[in-house]
């Protein structure tokens, strides 16, 4: 089973960002993807691989970075990718 460190990992490596990731599986108790093993993350990148492009660019990124997990270990994913800008981001 996929933990929010494992993403977390996976996304420092993948975008080079600073990454966020919390659980919230438990405000979806009940829920079809809950009763198969999906769980609910959230999570917060900021990367300078994310700078000049778009919401769905960049939301296409992590997710590309998660498919194997996105089958069935993650149901459901809120993504709030923003932009590095600060001077020494590469």
């Amino acid at each position: 089973m996929v933990t929010s460190e494992d993403i977390k990992k996976r996304l420092e490596t993948t975008l080079s960002a600073e990454v966020e990731v919390i659980d919230e599986s438990h405000l979806h108790a009940g829920h079809e993807g809950a009763k198969s093993g999906g769980r609910h993350y959230r999570v917060k990148l900021k990367s300078a691989r994310f700078n000049g492009l778009r919401t769905l660019a960049r939301h296409r990124l992590v997710y590309d970075a998660l498919a194997e997990w996105m089958k069935q270990e993650i149901h459901a994913l809120a993504i709030d990718a923003a932009e590095d800008t600060t001077e020494d981001a590469s």
